[in-house]
Parts: C-alpha cells; structure tokens; sequence
C-alpha cells in the first residue's frame, strides 16, 4: 500500500493526473495532447458523421480502380497458362541484383558471391516455357521479400531499421498467383492483386480457383476494423489458433453453425464462428472454422465511409512503430492509408508512388513550376481523408487549427527550424500527428515544396 511506498522511497506527492502530464509533447512544434485523440478532431468536424462514398459508390471507385490503375493485377483474367516470358518479366521487374554495398545484421558488407547465390536462388533457368496458372491463398501474415531469403540488408553497417530485401506483407485470406519456385524450394514467386513478390512457401496453400476467388465475397462477412484482431487460441487446431488479422481483412462468418456445438473446444456463443484458411501437409488449401472474440475489434460488413470513422480509424495505429514495407509487424506510410481504407472496403495500390498517381482517384498535381502559394492554398482547402504525397511518403489530413493543416502519418520523422535558427531532427519512427507547414525535406526546402499531388476518395 501507500504506507509501504513510503516506507521504501520516501513521501511522495501525488498530483493529479493533469498536472503531470505536458499540454504539448516535447519538441513536436504545434500538437497538443489532446490532438492525440481521435475526437478531438472529430469534435471540429460539422457533419462527422455523413456518409462520403456508400456502398454502391465503394463499388464504382474499385471497379474504377481496377480497371485504370497499371499497378494492380487483374488475377481472374490472367490466362489458364503462363508463358515464361511474363513470369521472367515478373521476377526481374523486382529482384535486381544490387549495384551498392548493402550490410548484414553484424554490419558486415555483402560479397559478389553471396549476391551470386541468391540470383542462382531465382531459378530463371527453371522456368518453363509454358505452366499452368496455379492459384493459391495466404494462411497467415507473411512477409515478401526481393529475393528468396530471409537475410536482412541495410545501407549502412550501423543503420539496422530499413531492411532493403523487405517489400510488403500479404495477409491471410489474400489470392496469389503461384508463378515460381526458388532453387532451394522454400520460396513462391507469387502475384498478388496489389504486388509480386517472393513469400516463404509454406504461407501459401495452393487450390482451386473459383473457391479462393469465392472465398472473398461470401456472405455474411466479418471485417477486422482495429489495428489488429486474432483468432482465439486453441490447442486442438493450430493452424487456426491465433491467427493474427490485420485491419480490414475480410474473413466468412458461418452463420449455420449449430449453437450447442463446440468450435475447437470452446463454446462458440461469445464469440463468431469464422473460416479461415488453412495449408495442409501436402501444400493444399482446405478451410476450419475458427473463433473471433465478440470483443474484438471487429465489425459485420464493412464500415460506413464517414470521416468520424476515417479519423477513428487512423488512430487506432497512433503509437504503433514505423515498419518499411510491413517490417516489425507493422507497416509504412502507405501500408497504413492502405489498411485504414481497407476497413471501408476500398482498395488502393501498395505504394506510393503509385497511390500518388493513381488515374482512379480525384487527383490535384503539382509539378516543379508550382509556386509555394499554389501548393499552400491547395494544402489549406484540403479536407479531412485527403491525402498527401511526397515522393516516398504519404500523410493524411486529419483537420486544420488556425488555418494550419494537419496530418497523422507513419513517418521515420521530421525536420524543422527552431526559434533559433538552427535545425531539429525528431526521429519519430511512427504513426504521428505533426503538422504539415514547419516540416521541411532540407535546410531550405519546405516539405510543402515537395509535394507532387493530393489525392481524394470523394464524390
């Protein structure tokens, strides 16, 4: 109790919880606690919650999106066969062999020969002149990699965060193309509607193509719509025993399930009855029925399109650690506006540069010959779910303070100028809220002078 506390350390003053905590967190120029709350934002906002896009518009948009956009992958119209020539385009497109040093985890710089081991791990010569189109489906969160290996990379010896051989995630119930093996037969080469890369073979089990495609549009439907949500753990199905689910996958509900009959040795009443994906021993797809808690974050259908529920939305990662392509268990500033419109049911591109000039999307750009007065004007009319790209980055607007915008993105940092003159590097490694106006690319360039366009998912 108090009495041995004090016995220990010594009197101590307790005072209350609004003394001890700063009105302004140290050193981020211009937000205060408070805007580290969704509501805040939405508290400013006249008609939070009027829906932006419906149901029937959503549809539109992707449809749109899918039919203009180069980034995506149309899997359902790909050929019954592959010519090698495309599954080659596909691999080369992406596994370059590296022209700079890249570092171990030791700092230890890559030889020619071990570069040389992971392009004879392609398998180039292996591919066949002609293969069946082979389907299959992600069973659990895995990552994909520029080459078929594990290894991480760096710029620099003693910069261990960005791992460059990184490239994205795929999460569980995702459809994939299967276009290639690795020489070592542990890696797919594999397609996904929104990247090609190399994933770990055993996160993917192969299958027929009308139940994967099918998998994804039955009814009725369970959406995860916090940062994460997972399966209940069970001893008697490991395969579907805390399954980790991202924001916005989208898994079947089994709605005739019996309600006296146990899922995996629990009584299912507090919680969904779900079917996820599962790789058998021989590397074939089959589906169990798994439970989601009733108390986890997670929704019947897709949220409504609100920007209540955008901002909500957007801080349920605040906090959570910048992962470059997905690394640590997390994600990047795409990764990010990727997932939170995911839990809309909207798709985006994977990256960047491709979200920043995406044909399906209501686009303002910018080139070099905009002025800094364009750019800001643009930037001050924005309006909360806008978003804003950089090359490389991307924030979203969160509202606007005396005319100032404001964003939360997963970002490594910012830059910007003290009352002194001189420059202030935070490393802030993370979903943030900053404001946009002070950040700057170098010693004399506004971020605001960087920015190529504004993209916006409204009517």
């Amino acid at each position: 109790g108090i009495a041995a506390l004090t016995a220990t350390f010594g009197a101590v003053a307790l005072t209350p919880r609004a003394q001890r905590a700063p009105a302004t967190p140290h050193d981020v120029p211009g937000v205060t606690i408070p805007q580290l709350d969704a509501q805040y934002w939405i508290d400013r906002l006249a008609h939070p919650d009027r829906v932006v896009l419906n149901a029937d518009a959503i549809l539109a948009q992707n449809t749109r999106m899918r039919a203009s956009d180069p980034a995506l992958h149309d899997l359902e119209a790909l050929p019954p066969t592959l010519e090698a020539g495309r599954v080659r385009a596909w691999i080369e497109a992406l596994s370059v062999p590296p022209t700079r040093t890249l570092y171990d985890a030791d700092g230890k710089p890559g030889s020619p020969r071990s570069i040389d081991r992971m392009v004879a791990n392609l398998a180039l010569k292996a591919i066949p002149q002609t293969q069946v189109t082979r389907y299959g489906m992600v069973v659990r969160r895995a990552d994909l990699r520029t080459f078929p290996t594990r290894l991480r990379v760096f710029h620099s010896p003693d910069d261990h965060d960005i791992d460059r051989f990184q490239e994205s995630a795929l999460f569980p119930g995702t459809p994939v193309v299967i276009a290639h093996e690795s020489r070592d037969r542990a890696w797919y080469f594999v397609v996904s509607e929104t990247y090609a890369a190399w994933i770990e073979k055993d996160a993917v089990a192969q299958g027929d193509a009308d139940a994967i495609f099918n998998y994804g549009r039955r009814l009725p439907y369970l959406v995860v719509t916090g940062a994460t949500a997972s399966t209940t753990f069970t001893p008697e199905a490991p395969a579907v025993s805390a399954v980790q689910l991202e924001m916005g996958v989208r898994v079947p509900i089994l709605p005739d399930w019996p309600g006296d009959a146990p899922v995996n040795g629990q009584h299912p009443y507090a919680s969904h009855v779900v079917e996820l994906p599962v790789r058998n021993a021989d590397g074939n797809l089959a589906f169990q029925p798994a439970l989601v808690r009733r108390s986890a974050d997670v929704t019947e259908g897709y949220l409504p399109l609100t920007r209540a529920n955008l901002l909500r939305q957007s801080f349920k990662f605040l906090g959570e650690r910048y992962g470059w392509g997905h690394g640590y268990n997390a994600r990047d500033c795409s990764g990010f506006v990727g997932e939170i419109h995911r839990s809309f049911g909207i798709l985006l591109p994977r990256n960047t540069r491709d979200q920043s000039v995406s044909p399906a999307l209501d686009r303002i750009a910018f080139s070099a010959d905009d002025s800094h007065a364009r750019r800001l004007k643009a930037l001050r009319e924005t309006q909360v779910g806008d978003l804003v790209y950089i090359p490389g980055h991307v924030m979203m607007i969160i509202g606007h303070v005396d005319g100032e915008p404001y964003a939360i993105h997963d970002t490594s940092g910012m830059t910007y100028r003290l009352e002194t003159g001189a420059l202030r590097r935070l490393h802030l490694n993370g979903v943030s809220v900053t404001t946009i106006l002070p950040m700057l690319s170098d010693a004399d360039t506004p971020t605001v002078d960087r920015i190529t366009s504004i993209q916006r998912i409204r009517r």
